[in-house]
């Protein structure tokens, strides 16, 4: 895959320049993107479960709530990066995949806690 030239350096999916790879990388990386949120949307529920419990109080609604932002956020940042690797040169996005890795953490975490209650 060749790059972009300096004039799209901004946009490379705009260059002319820009061969795509005939390969399946940017599939397989869209499935990995799928894989981690189906993941997180397991962890999620489970995480959310002991809210709906009959003696549920703030504390499980508050764990269920922010496993829930997490949750909407990570599926939120998986559709942007596999929307951006369909349509456009995929490139390096050191911010939202630290931020998606924050949040997988979090939600890790969360679940985690949930199940040693």
């Amino acid at each position: 895959m060749s790059g972009p030239c300096r004039q799209h350096a901004g946009d490379p999916g705009a260059c002319a320049q820009v061969t795509r790879d005939p390969g399946a990388s940017a599939l397989r990386t869209r499935f990995a993107w799928r894989r981690t949120g189906l993941s997180a949307t397991a962890v999620a529920l489970l995480t959310v479960r002991p809210a709906f419990a009959p003696g549920a109080g703030p504390a499980e609604w508050l764990v269920a709530a922010a496993s829930m932002v997490a949750w909407a956020a990570i599926v939120a940042i998986a559709l942007h990066r596999a929307r951006d690797l369909r349509t456009r040169f995929p490139g390096a996005a050191p911010a939202s995949i630290r931020g998606y890795a924050i949040l997988i953490t979090a939600l890790a975490v969360l679940g985690g806690w949930v199940v040693m209650l």
